[in-house]
């Protein structure tokens, strides 16, 4: 076991495996004009500033929520905000990353 899966920081890419196995809705948490500028094909738009408006629309897909922006800051703000509202929630940090743990091919 690593220094990062010790600190809790390690494994992440299982973790979001295993959120999409389980048929896992990614919700980007950037702004409409960011999203626009480049996304995960698929995912859902749904800027921090109206995530708590939305929460019995998210509770109405009846799945897991990966939610991800530029950072990993906003995303772990709306993941404390889905988290706090009963939903399965994983942050995924910022989309480019995430992106990636998505498509790698192992």
């Amino acid at each position: 076991m690593g220094l990062l899966s010790r600190l809790g920081l390690g494994g992440k890419t299982e973790n979001v495996q295993d959120f999409v196995a389980k048929g896992a809705v990614i919700i980007d948490v950037r702004s409409s004009e960011e999203f626009q500028g480049g996304h995960i094909k698929g995912s859902q738009n749904i800027p921090l500033n109206t995530i708590s408006g939305k929460i019995f629309e998210i509770k109405k897909l009846n799945k897991p929520v990966i939610v991800c922006c530029a950072s990993g800051i906003r995303s772990s703000q709306a993941a404390s905000i889905l988290k706090s509202n009963g939903i399965e929630v994983k942050n995924g940090g910022g989309w480019s990353s995430l992106e990636n743990k998505l498509y790698c091919l192992d």
